[in-house]
């Protein structure tokens, strides 16, 4: 606002600006009770405590007999119902440890909508075997979901981000629950490609490498035995997505990995098998495509063909998801910025292409110029 002063002798009107009062939030302090084992919420070095901090805005500390936290009076509230959930669900039985804690204040900090019960509960109602799986972002959540409410997903983004251990997890919970009564897992083995007959052994023996991460994600979240059985009575069936041609999926529960690896017409032909009463997890990092001769991934196709068809889902991951060491974030970040330095540069390069053939074009040519005397006859 501009507040006239006196009009000086020389007739110059002078005014005093007065800056906009900056709103500041108001902040409060509130003390609240030590619930028993308050050490498990703290996490390892004050992790846990840390990740609040920094993702609610507030301060916590830890008192001789109360939880000091300090704030905007919205960032407290979240924070105490945060500590508020914890003792209560120490009081019904439930049992922490500290990496799945520390994942659920990962998607506490990153989505308002979600609370330390609600993420605890979600966890309890899906039996993953022996394993109790917990989204460790806001994404991986996003993914459970979908899965849960759509027939057909498709999870995209790079390694490390938990798509296909979350889609095994999500299978093997339907099939306890008796929802379905198969899991079928498929992978492309582009790898092999020509070579396949080259390796020893049986069919099935030369393409179990191509598949053994799909393995993995069994046994670890099933006993070997209860593995096996399923495998030998088929319950369970794990083989190359040529094997899926001229089959009807009815009551399965159905995983493609690696799809960015399959061609337009095997991705047509998967997306084209579900049956009555089953589910397809599609799962693929458009960064890793391997096909041969520049073929087009049917992942990127499917993207762009089914991205309007209604009952689908699609959610993509980013570094931000990924699970494994922290260096990897770090890699697949570099990674990512290379890729946008090297686009940036093949634009400009395009671009001055463009103008040095505009420029050529503006120019008289020689062949249009007049013929001199001397050159004639």
């Amino acid at each position: 606002m501009c507040f006239p002063l006196e009009e000086p002798p020389n007739g110059i009107l002078r005014v005093r600006i007065r800056k906009p009062h900056r709103f500041e939030p108001t902040r409060m302090k509130k003390s609240i009770g030590i619930s028993p084992n308050i050490e498990t919420l703290f996490g390892t070095r004050d992790e846990n405590v840390r990740l609040l901090e920094d993702g609610l805005n507030v301060t916590i500390n830890l008192r001789s007999n109360a939880i000091e936290l300090e704030g905007a009076p919205r960032d407290v509230a979240r924070a105490e119902q945060v500590f508020v959930d914890y003792e209560s669900l120490q009081r019904s039985g439930y049992s922490f440890n500290n990496g799945d804690l520390n994942s659920m204040m990962r998607v506490l900090t990153s989505d308002p909508t979600s609370t330390l019960r609600g993420l605890a509960d979600a966890g309890r109602q899906r039996s993953f075997g022996r394993r109790t799986v917990q989204p460790k972002s806001s994404n991986q959540r996003r993914y459970l979901d979908a899965i849960e409410k759509h027939d057909m997903v498709f999870g995209i983004g790079p390694a490390g981000t938990g798509k296909t251990y979350l889609a095994v997890a999500m299978a093997i919970s339907a099939l306890l629950a008796k929802r379905v009564n198969r899991i079928i897992l498929a992978r492309p083995a582009v790898e092999a490609g020509e070579r396949l007959g080259f390796l020893p052994g049986t069919l099935q023996d030369k393409i179990d490498p191509y598949l053994r991460p799909l393995y993995d994600a069994l046994y670890d979240m099933l006993d070997p035995e209860k593995v096996d059985r399923y495998l030998e009575k088929s319950v369970i069936e794990i083989a190359p997505i040529a094997f899926m041609r001229g089959r009807t999926l009815n009551d399965s529960f159905v995983i493609l990995d690696e799809a960015q690896n399959t061609t337009s017409e095997q991705m047509k032909m998967f997306v084209t098998r579900l049956g009555f009463n089953s589910k397809a997890v599609i799962t693929g990092d458009v960064t890793q495509i391997d096909l041969p001769n520049a073929r087009r991934s049917g992942l990127l196709e499917a993207v762009d063909v089914l991205k309007n068809v209604e009952g689908l889902a699609f959610v993509h991951f980013d570094e931000t998801d990924v699970v494994r060491h922290h260096l990897v974030q770090r890699i697949v970040r570099a990674y990512d910025e290379h890729k946008a330095r090297v686009a940036e540069e093949q634009l400009l390069l395009l671009a001055e292409s463009k103008s040095e053939d505009t420029s050529a074009a503006d120019k008289p040519s020689a062949e249009g110029k007049p013929a001199s005397p001397e050159s004639k006859g």
